[in-house]
């Protein structure tokens, strides 16, 4: 059966539920945070395989885990939730990223007697592609559209936040939001070669705002 964001949410609660009851021995004493990243990833991506699912894979070329619904999956720890993603340009922070995310927090502990790793999976969030934006960015604009604001006030204060940005395609940027006012973001994205997004607030809002769907609470850790 073909996979769709309903039934990628539903298996991902699923899958989260029993993983964070699977002691791994492969990652005993793992610090690395993307070698865990890689095996939660692939082992999703079988778990939802042998559950009948049938699903384009991700690769470097498109850059996201499920391309044909635009659904790049993240991995992060509750220690310091966050990760990076490609920079494709200026407008991401303000208009999202382009793609939605499903985001696997993870706590992990170690079983020294056993040899074993344990994920609990703390929260699994959906985050919709118009709200991946950044929440201070568009928060901003948003009060500035309301608030009867302009052309010079928006440049002005993409200009204060120092966006990645030259004077023709801030121009074009400012002209568009005059148009269409942007959806509440709810991620943090710090500038950067790549992008680097927090996830902290998802975490807290998911469930609450639209947007950002609760699909799993675990155990706190």
């Amino acid at each position: 059966m073909q996979l769709s964001i309903e039934s990628l949410c539903s298996e991902a609660a699923r899958f989260a539920a029993l993983e964070s009851q699977h002691p791994e021995p492969s990652l005993f004493g793992v610090t690395d945070g993307k070698a865990v990243g890689t095996y939660l990833e692939h082992k999703f991506s079988a778990f939802l395989r042998g559950r009948g699912y049938q699903f384009e894979e991700g690769n470097s070329a498109n850059g996201i885990d499920f391309p044909s619904l635009l659904v790049d999956m993240k991995v992060t720890s509750i220690r310091q939730p966050q990760s990076s993603c490609p920079f494709r340009s200026a407008r991401q922070k303000v208009y999202g990223l382009g793609y939605s995310l499903i985001i696997f927090v993870y706590g992990k502990t170690d079983d020294e007697f056993a040899r074993t790793a344990n994920l609990n999976i703390s929260d699994t969030i959906f985050v919709e592609a118009e709200n991946t934006a950044d929440f201070q960015m568009t928060k901003g604009i948003r009060d500035i559209l309301e608030n009867d604001g302009n052309r010079d006030d928006l440049v002005a204060f993409l200009s204060e936040k120092n966006l990645p940005v030259d004077d023709v395609g801030l121009d074009n940027l400012v002209a568009e939001i005059l148009q269409n006012k942007p959806k509440q973001g709810y991620l943090t994205i710090s500038n950067a070669l790549q992008w680097r997004l927090q996830y902290s607030r998802v975490i807290e809002k998911a469930g609450n705002v639209d947007g950002v769907r609760a699909v799993y609470r675990g155990q706190q850790v």
